[in-house]
């Protein structure tokens, strides 16, 4: 079957088609680098990841743009997160946004995320805006105030048709102390003037400022991937406003379709509760990754998909582990007993097992990227795999290679759960355990005032390439 996806803008699954053929242009919206990376920037990017990584499987050349907000991503209160997490830390804000952004990719990297393609700074691409703002403004669709632009959002009759969101409740939501300011309490920012304390500021044709959100990801997207492009991917708690606001920016300048499929995430969960910082309930991937292996947290996230919802208890993740151990333990055995077969070719029979797997794989994934069902596929081949082993003749080396071969196209390739080696993969997990015991033994050297010894593990550890990061929540590391 083909490839069917569900496209938010639509409400409903079509056929994916890319813009051209055997090339898929996708973008998604990356982190807001003020603090580090937590669960539910797991479940967003491992999620994308897979969809990148069938594309590719597909045999699609996809280029993967992924951003990197390190400025304008305002709180209610109008601060920027950038700003209020360089005033936490007593860091300058590009300080803060590069080492937080290095704390991301490290956290990805542990989840098997793959780097995207391109991975494009806010701050990188202010000209671009500027100039993508006053098209808006020549075109009718903006105007200055004091030294801000806004979007109105009355003169693009389309916006909504995203969110379904009506402006009527936009305007009735708005706050009050922006009232005066805006023509319309439905408009939204598109360049924000820099009051004398805010440190973030570039020069603009209407003074100096800094860009909204929203106009950040619409310049960026288009100019890496054209106008249309094919996917453009995000949380479902970004559809409004963020991306409603993208689509407003990109159509009333260019009057071309901005992003021809929308694929919107779930949410995640904390035992029912949705997982939000002011509620402090979020949990970071630095905590989760002291609880469970990184291989076990992504492929609890892929149990679930992408679309849904995902509750995290400590029931299901330890479950996750135990299922992942019970596929790795299939392949261990796959690969054991590969170093002592008989020579010869595949078992025909096998061969005919195996197609039937990757069929059932496909068919979930084709069915806008099932992974419960690709998951759920794997498993039915492991239990065939075990009878095969279990068989008092022993299985031929062709037979057993075209085992290992599906296990690591469909596990490793496609669902990224399964490492190219499980022993340099338990090696690596032991790494890890060691270098927390160095600090929780560095944490008690310092309890008990024996300062030199402690700092000595800091340093050996520091000459490893592993920097540790005090802070209120204990002490953290990263790969220099």
């Amino acid at each position: 079957m083909a490839l069917m996806v569900y496209n938010s803008l639509s409400r409903q699954k079509e056929a994916f088609e890319p813009l051209h053929p055997g090339r898929v242009h996708m973008y998604v919206c990356g982190p807001t680098v003020y603090n580090d990376a937590h669960l539910g920037h797991g479940k967003t990017y491992v999620n994308f990841d897979t969809i990148v990584r069938y594309l590719r499987y597909l045999g699609y050349q996809v280029l993967y743009v992924q951003n990197i907000t390190d400025v304008g991503h305002m709180l209610d209160t109008g601060e920027d997160r950038i700003i209020q997490g360089a005033r936490r830390e007593r860091m300058h804000p590009m300080q803060l946004a590069e080492y937080y952004t290095r704390r991301y990719f490290a956290d990805m990297d542990r989840l098997n995320v793959t780097r995207p393609d391109i991975s494009p700074r806010a701050t990188g691409h202010i000209p671009e805006m500027i100039v993508w703002i006053q098209r808006l403004i020549e075109r009718g669709y903006a105007y200055e105030v004091n030294g801000s632009v806004y979007f109105s959002v009355s003169r693009f009759p389309e916006y909504g048709k995203l969110s379904g969101r009506r402006v009527e409740e936009l305007r009735a939501g708005a706050r009050v102390e922006v009232l005066d300011e805006k023509r319309d309490p439905a408009d939204f920012a598109l360049w924000k003037r820099a009051e004398p304390e805010h440190i973030m500021r570039w020069p603009s044709p209407w003074g100096e400022g800094f860009p909204g959100w929203h106009i950040e990801c619409t310049v960026m997207s288009t100019k890496y991937l054209g106008q249309p492009f094919d996917i453009h991917g995000g949380g479902v708690e970004n559809k409004f406003p963020h991306h409603e606001c993208e689509i407003a920016q990109a159509e009333a300048a260019t009057g071309l379709p901005f992003a021809r499929y929308w694929l919107h995430n779930g949410m995640l969960m904390i035992r029912g509760e949705e997982m939000h910082k002011s509620l402090g309930n979020f949990i970071t991937l630095q905590q989760a990754f002291e609880r469970w292996e990184p291989m076990a947290i992504r492929f609890f996230i892929l149990q679930s998909h992408y679309r849904s919802p995902l509750d995290v208890t400590d029931e299901a993740l330890d479950s996750a582990a135990k299922g992942l151990e019970r596929l790795y333990g299939a392949v261990r055995a796959v690969r054991r007993h590969l170093a002592a077969a008989p020579e010869g070719e595949a078992d025909p029979a096998v061969l005919e097992m195996l197609e039937g797997a990757r069929r059932a794989f496909e068919e979930s994934m084709d069915d806008d990227f099932n992974t419960p069902g690709a998951i759920a596929a794997l498993f039915e081949m492991t239990r065939e795999v075990n009878a095969l082993l279990n068989q008092s003749t022993s299985p031929t080396q062709g037979t057993l290679q075209a085992v290992d071969a599906l296990y690591r196209r469909l596990a490793g390739d496609v669902l990224g759960v399964l490492p190219a080696s499980l022993e340099e993969d338990a090696v690596a997990g032991m790494a890890q355990d060691l270098i927390a015991l160095l600090i929780e033994t560095r944490a008690a050297l310092r309890q008990a005032k024996q300062y030199a010894l402690a700092d000595q593990i800091r340093e050996r550890l520091a000459a490893l390439g592993i920097q540790l990061q005090d802070g209120p929540q204990g002490t953290t590391w990263a790969l220099r």
